[in-house]
């Protein structure tokens, strides 16, 4: 793969082209931006978009058109070929459609006259639905003509020079215009969203599993575990081409890893679906902030074993709703509001819920708007006449959510699904993991005499409106290493500050005085409500890292995590101690003892 690297004008942007043959060519626009609202962007390494172009019998084709952030790249881009090589006509391809991509592919459309849009069945309605879309605040708008479209039904092949494509839509309840193109001759397929990673990498492809695995189970778990049962589907699909290299709409090309990576998305998948309890997540997006609502809400609720089924009621069947109604255990359903109202398929979703779901099992409702804000109260009025019961207050966003609002959203969303799963370990009186959990177990009351420091584990990140805080209580803690002086910590997966305790995230570790454990002790057992702020009314001070000391701590340290291993219910930390500082000398630590390990 020939690679031409080159930087443009925008601040925090440059694109690179990659030569997979004469004439087929993939262009890598980069975004080094790490300050993007959506959960999916928390590990902050910035994104790419991988853009496709082949030049063919004087067309050509464009794959995935970029969003509208990069258009200025693009445009110098499209030019180029033109002016090179005298072509007349331009196919476009496309199946994930967002209101970002409409506006450049209106931008082609106004200046180049032969055009023809290639995309599946939901991806024409999107489209349709979205091209003269405008914000009524807006004045002096002007309608385009869309141009033609050509809709795929099932499969399309197309015969091109030295190439033949396989168009295949694969629609999600995310992306319903869903399309995925496979090359035979190169057996290179695009994969779209599915396998994507945020990562700003100049490379072509990975240059080894491990540099890019944490990033792309990130993802997974963000945009892809909610609709884990349509994704295994797809996969498995997939694993049936000969495939030498996937390359998805973000990130580096898959090629090393790509069996193991094909094997951990069926995996991922399955193990989100072991007879756990379910929550039908209905909703309908017209910009993609319901949506991004949902993903926070859907991450929160995996963290407690909860499985999620997404629903975009837009595009499905009134038979599959019905179904996924009725075999759920909680409900969440989600709106924007248009024009003063909730978009038809949701009135139409409410009135199956309402006709089909059960009263005793919990709801939640969530939205997003711009002027007003009346689906949202649709929603609740209609479902709280109707005799459900709200497990939070409705949740309502203008516009989008910020950076603390979407750890809030997930914290709801494990407060939602903790509440699941206490309702069905009371109907089966059986523990959710399968394992014997008596106090008296053996092994178990053997296993709690390992003792561990008492310690508050706190963590910060971004700055000013996007500043996040955690904190949790910590004994699962030991010394891990001497050179470089490191430490392990063990994290409950539906523990809140787990997601600030990513690779390259700092914390701080606050190691408490046997005189003085008690108030801290008090302070972080007891519950918070989403969003509340852990260190309210406390006199704190910060680490040379800016992490929080609170002040009963008789020794603090400042550490960057390292590694981290998924162990059943728990991650493991392994983190680098950076600074350090011992404020009571006079004081011993305090030490939690335990008479089983079928608790903390």
């Amino acid at each position: 793969m020939s690679e031409i690297n080159t930087k443009i004008s925008s601040e925090n942007q440059n694109f690179s082209k990659f030569a997979i043959t004469e004439n087929f060519t993939c262009i890598r626009f980069l975004d080094q931006n790490k300050e993007r609202f959506e959960l999916e962007f928390n590990l902050e390494k910035g994104t790419s978009f991988n853009t496709f172009l082949i030049k063919s019998n004087g067309e050509l084709f464009i794959i995935h058109p970029p969003e509208k952030q990069y258009l200025n790249s693009f445009n110098k881009v499209i030019y180029n070929f033109f002016d090179q090589f005298h072509l007349d006509k331009i196919n476009i391809i496309t199946g994930h459609i967002n209101p970002q991509m409409i506006e450049t592919i209106k931008n082609i459309s106004t200046q180049f006259k032969n055009i023809v849009i290639t995309c599946s069945n939901p991806g024409f309605k999107l489209i349709s639905e979205l091209w003269n879309q405008r914000n009524p605040n807006l004045e002096n708008f002007v309608e385009i003509q869309l141009p033609k479209i050509n809709i795929i039904k099932k499969e399309l092949n197309l015969e091109l020079d030295n190439l033949l494509l396989d168009l295949i839509p694969i629609p999600t309840a995310r992306w319903p215009g869903g399309l995925i193109i496979y090359e035979r001759n190169q057996e290179i397929l695009i994969s779209e969203k599915i396998f994507s990673a945020h990562i700003a990498s100049e490379y072509w492809s990975e240059t080894n599993r491990i540099s890019t695995e944490v990033d792309r189970k990130h993802f997974y778990d963000c945009l892809m575990a909610p609709m884990s049962n349509q994704v295994i589907s797809i996969t498995e699909k997939i694993a049936e081409y000969d495939i030498k290299t996937i390359a998805p709409l973000h990130g580096p090309a898959i090629e090393y890893s790509l069996k193991s990576f094909l094997n951990d998305y069926i995996r991922w998948g399955e193990n989100l679906s072991k007879n756990n309890p379910k929550i039908a997540l209905i909703y309908a997006s017209a910009y993609g902030n319901t949506a991004s609502i949902g993903d926070a809400l859907a991450k929160g609720i995996n963290r407690t074993s909860v499985e999620v089924e997404s629903i975009n009621c837009e595009f499905i069947s009134n038979d599959v709703l019905i179904k996924s109604i009725q075999n759920a255990d909680g409900y969440l359903i989600g709106s924007p509001t248009l024009g003063g109202h909730a978009p038809t398929p949701i009135v139409s979703a409410l009135g199956t819920l309402l006709s089909e779901g059960n009263r005793d099992k919990p709801v939640g409702i969530f939205g997003s708007f711009g002027w007003s804000g009346e689906a949202i109260d649709l929603l609740e009025s209609k479902l709280k006449d109707g005799g459900f019961k709200f497990s939070f207050d409705p949740i309502r966003i203008k516009f989008s959510p910020n950076k603390p609002k979407i750890k809030e959203l997930e914290e709801i969303g494990t407060h939602f699904g903790r509440k699941i799963i206490k309702e069905a370990k009371r109907n089966s009186r059986k523990s959710d993991t399968g394992m014997i959990t008596s106090k008296t177990d053996p092994k178990l009351q053997a296993l709690g005499r390992v003792i561990g420091s008492l310690c508050v584990l706190t963590a910060s990140k971004g700055k000013d409106e996007n500043n996040i805080k955690g904190a949790m209580l910590a004994s699962w803690v030991s010394q891990a290493s001497f050179s470089p002086p490191g430490l392990s910590i063990a994290v409950a997966k539906d523990r809140s500050v787990e997601s600030l305790l990513q690779i390259g995230d700092a914390f701080a570790l606050n190691i408490l005085s046997e005189k003085d454990f008690k108030e801290p002790l008090k302070r972080f057992t007891k519950p918070f409500a989403p969003g509340e702020d852990r260190f309210e009314g406390l006199n704190i001070e910060l680490t040379p890292n800016e992490q929080i000391i609170i002040p009963e701590s008789l020794a603090w340290l400042d550490a960057s995590v390292k590694e981290r291993m998924e162990c059943g219910d728990h991650w493991v930390i392994y983190a680098e101690v950076l600074h350090g500082n011992i404020l009571k000398s006079d004081s011993l630590t305090a030490v939690h003892h335990r008479k089983t390990g079928a608790n903390y």
